[in-house]
């Protein structure tokens, strides 16, 4: 309940905005239009007719397409919505909405469960943890027809297999993630790490050998499928960079970009993208401080690397760090000790920014995200 409130306040806001931004410009979008703008577009087209048949309209970042245009979008979300679409009167958005409400409902109990199991944790910590984590400055992509809401299902159960040592649950969380989204080399990380340590500790546990090996077989999978269909090696990385000139380069072009939008800020999209990659680095100190299990730090850290290492769509870096979610056990964690008049003040804060950020990126920002 709290997770679908959180959202459902988001989205009213939206529709505030839309409706403010229609009688300013004279537009006719909507609310729902938008939440399946940019890479949503994508998905459903994928959803609908498959890799070789997705609708010629749809271009990537330098308005080019080819046949191995579409690869760059991994298979996991456009599977499961073409499955609930095919159930009877079901259309292939409503499908898409479906699958991201679910996929956030059952996040939102992974962050429950995981609250209350990481040291110190507790029923109250982890109900804020869902709060904030519903209430991240990109959340909007959670009630979007993208990706993240079933990604972040899949990697808090499989991070909630590492801290509990169910390496089963946590192996193959791992690989459905890696059908969902590439992020799942930061889950991978620490999926595999936790799993040897095990096995170092006690070299008896199969089941911690089974976790390590199942990890990675999702991400492995799909991308030796386009390497296959591109005949190269490197096939889904050269389709990133020759259609969104995505590539690892060290973090390069995402220091620059700081540097150009603190000292010359254009937009509150960008300057926001800026200031929430900075917190994202401090909150990673402040999980050392708060001695957080080195599992979920390690994937916090993965996560943040290949958002910053990447030359990607800079307007894109606050939605990648949404997977991050580790980062708010901390904060949820003191947060439950507080006063509840502290709490709810805190959480209430988060909501409404929350709400405000995404209705910007999405109604006001012009640009992809």
């Amino acid at each position: 309940m709290i997770y679908l409130f959180v959202r459902q306040v988001g989205l009213y806001v939206l529709q505030l905005v839309v409706e403010y931004q229609n009688k300013l410009h004279g537009t006719t979008n909507t609310a729902l239009g938008e939440l399946k703008t940019w890479d949503g577009e994508w998905f459903l087209g994928i959803a609908a007719g498959g890799y070789n048949d997705v609708p010629g309209r749809l271009t990537d970042a330098a308005g080019r397409r080819s046949a191995e245009t579409p690869l760059a979008f991994f298979p996991g979300y456009p599977a499961l919505v073409r499955w609930v679409d095919s159930l009877p009167g079901v259309t292939v958005e409503g499908a898409a909405f479906a699958v991201s409400l679910i996929s956030g409902l059952f996040c939102a109990y992974g962050l429950f469960v995981l609250g209350r199991a990481v040291r110190g944790g507790s029923v109250p910590s982890g109900l804020i943890l869902v709060t904030l984590f519903a209430a991240s400055p990109m959340a909007v992509v959670l009630s979007m027809t993208y990706s993240e809401a079933t990604f972040c299902a899949f990697a808090v159960w499989a991070l909630v297999g590492v801290v509990k040592k169910r390496w089963i649950l946590a192996g193959v969380s791992c690989a459905a993630a890696g059908l969902v989204r590439p992020t799942a080399g930061a889950l991978i990380a620490a999926v595999v790490l936790a799993a040897v340590v095990a096995v170092i500790a006690d070299k008896r546990d199969w089941r911690a050998w089974v976790g390590a090996l199942a990890a990675p077989l999702g991400l492995l999978g799909y991308l030796a499928w386009v390497a296959i269909r591109t005949r190269d090696l490197a096939g889904w990385f050269g389709v990133q960079q020759r259609g969104w000139g995505s590539k690892f380069d060290g973090g390069s072009a995402t220091w620059k970009f700081a540097l150009e939008h603190l000292g010359n800020p254009r937009s509150e999209l960008e300057t926001g993208t800026v200031w929430l990659l900075v917190l994202a680095i401090v909150l990673v100190f402040y999980a050392f401080q708060r001695r957080l299990e080195w599992p979920l730090i390690v994937y916090a850290i993965g996560v943040i690397v290949m958002d910053i290492g990447s030359n990607g769509l800079m307007n894109s870096k606050a939605r990648l760090l949404l997977p991050a979610f580790t980062l708010l056990v901390p904060l949820a964690l003191v947060l439950a000790r507080r006063r509840l008049s502290t709490v709810l003040t805190v959480l209430g804060l988060a909501v409404l920014f929350s709400a405000w950020f995404g209705a910007y990126s999405l109604a006001v920002w012009q640009y992809a995200i």
